[in-house]
């Protein structure tokens, strides 16, 4: 979601305040583009939200905002970088984004929820923007939110934290489950035995 669209939208648009009225940008339409794949490059988006290229971080955000809105996840699993002439491919340790910031209004299933990326795109926590729980190596919660096209933003450690705060159990089918109360859903985090 672009800042532009967070007018319609009375959490965003607080969210977007908040951060200082985020300049308007539309996404190119790479949904629609079919250009040829010309190979991997040697550009990385390390699972701290650092891009980098050539082995060194890109430095200029408004650089790595341009990257980012070009980039697309194809069918067979690859992040491309896509323009209407080539495709090219690029590594990614975790997720493409970051969910750097969170904004909450009210409680329950009735809670709504809206986070900004590394990149400062806005998301709503909606049916099109997902939120899913994923266990690492070693045994921690890695939540993630469905941004675009496919492409999901990790949260950042804190937000994790304030997640599982708004955590609460329930029983599903039989089973209780641990989880988050928000934009008229339950979303199951883990059993509730071993939360």
């Amino acid at each position: 979601m672009t800042a532009a669209d967070a007018t319609a939208d009375p959490i965003l648009s607080r969210l977007s305040d908040a951060l200082g009225r985020l300049e308007p940008r539309g996404l190119p339409p790479v949904e629609s583009w079919k250009p040829p794949y010309c190979g991997e490059i040697d550009m990385r988006i390390a699972a701290d939200g650092t891009w980098f290229h050539n082995g060194s971080p890109i430095r200029r955000p408004a650089l790595v905002k341009l990257f980012a809105s070009i980039l697309r996840k194809e069918p067979d699993g690859r992040i491309v970088l896509v323009t209407p002439v080539e495709s090219v491919g690029i590594a990614v340790d975790d997720a493409p984004f970051l969910a750097v910031e969170m904004a909450v209004e009210g409680t329950g299933e009735a809670r709504r929820l809206a986070f900004r990326t590394n990149v400062d795109d806005l998301v709503p926590l909606d049916t099109e923007h997902a939120l899913r729980f994923e266990q690492d190596r070693e045994g921690g919660l890695r939540p993630y939110i469905h941004v675009r096209r496919g492409l999901w933003a990790l949260m950042t450690r804190a937000l994790t934290y304030d997640l599982v705060e708004m955590g609460e159990e329930r029983e599903i089918d039989g089973t209780r489950w641990f989880g988050l109360a928000a934009g008229g859903a339950f979303h199951r985090i883990a059993p509730a035995e071993a939360a």
